[in-house]
């Protein structure tokens, strides 16, 4: 499974970007071969309008199943469920241990957006 997880650098010890489409980067991992490489989102860090929109589409293009993130907007959170990506909010720590929660199933999808709109 592939999974994308919001990024403030380009290793597996970089901190998650709490920021969904505002995020620095995004990590593209995937579950069953172990790979992960890291995808730039500079287009979306510093839009006006959006970013969350269009980070979504950029990562359901990468053909992500999941998204993980320590917020997403309404927009967003839309445009992924319309894509049929499960959103996993409340996500902290570093990109790989994100990667083992989720593979251990100790962080569950969600149901909504956590945060408003024009977030920062």
């Amino acid at each position: 499974m592939k999974i994308a997880i919001s990024s403030e650098g380009t290793s597996l010890e970089s901190p998650v970007d709490p920021r969904f489409g505002r995020a620095r980067y995004f990590a593209l991992a995937d579950t069953d071969t172990g790979e992960c490489s890291f995808h730039d989102n500079t287009q979306n860090l510093n839009a006006p309008q959006g970013a969350g929109i269009q980070a979504a589409q950029a990562v359901a293009n990468l053909g992500t199943q999941s998204a993980l993130t320590g917020h997403v907007g309404p927009k967003a959170f839309t445009t992924l469920q319309a894509a049929k990506i499960a959103v996993y909010t409340g996500v902290s720590g570093t990109v790989k241990e994100a990667i083992d929660q989720f593979i251990s199933g100790q962080i569950a999808p969600t149901t909504k957006a956590d945060v408003e709109g024009h977030w920062a």
